[in-house]
């Protein structure tokens, strides 16, 4: 199985640190933040990753080359060079597939470029469930963090994402940006295309097609100056 790490984005709310340093490598407890998700990814045994780049995506492959010193075979889907910017969340995952996948039911790992999460096991027995359940994802969910306390999606007892529940009637978490994914999904999404993420994972959860856990270890949105101290100091 193959990942993706989204990394297109321009990190508006990091500047200035973001004006001359992509985010995701922003230096984090003495590596760049995308190698946390590098050294984990090849701990697991995914041994191919897409790095999706935009802004500045010149400096990726100068600053991660082609991934053999982590053990990984790192190739970079371009928007900036080839569609002029960052396409989004689920446009830049849908330009990524035909270097994600080799056939139409396969599955693969998401995740975030700008989250800090140094426990996330990129466990293969949870790939293998969620290939044999063909379902169209499988989202890891956090405790709401301060900057975000309404949360984006509920948990059915069934491990079943729920996209309408509702305080105070029920609870919701954070999607934390990791995910399993199937083509499926993306369906309708063509390759350049702007789209996001989050109506796609909304509709399929309405037709019972999107299953969470709930991840409990060490994890950051690094998001802004002041998250970034916060993971620093932590």
């Amino acid at each position: 199985m193959k990942a993706i790490i989204l990394a297109a984005g321009r990190g508006e709310r990091m500047r200035p640190l973001t004006d001359h340093t992509p985010k995701p490598l922003l230096p984090v407890r003495g590596r760049p933040l995308i190698e946390w998700h590098l050294l984990a990814l090849a701990r697991a045994g995914v041994h191919d990753v897409v790095i999706n780049t935009a802004w500045l995506e010149e400096q990726f492959p100068a600053a991660l080359g082609d991934g053999t010193r982590f053990g990984l075979r790192i190739r970079y889907s371009m928007e900036g060079r080839d569609h002029g910017g960052a396409l989004e969340t689920a446009g830049g995952i849908a330009k990524a597939l035909p270097l994600l996948i080799d056939g139409p039911e396969d599955a693969f790992w998401v995740v975030s470029g700008d989250i800090f999460a140094p426990q996330f096991a990129f466990d293969a027995t949870a790939a293998r469930r969620f290939v044999q359940e063909r379902l169209d994802a499988h989202l890891w969910l956090v405790p709401n963090p301060p900057f975000h306390p309404a949360g984006d999606f509920g948990l059915g007892d069934d491990g079943l994402a729920l996209a309408d529940v509702m305080p105070p009637a029920g609870v919701r978490y954070t999607y934390a940006n990791l995910a399993l994914l199937r083509p499926p999904l993306l369906s309708r999404v063509a390759p350049g295309q702007t789209a996001a993420l989050g109506p796609m994972l909304f509709a399929a959860m309405r037709r019972q097609q999107v299953s969470a856990a709930l991840y409990d270890g060490e994890w950051h949105n690094v998001g802004t100056v002041a998250q970034l101290a916060a993971v620093q100091a932590a």
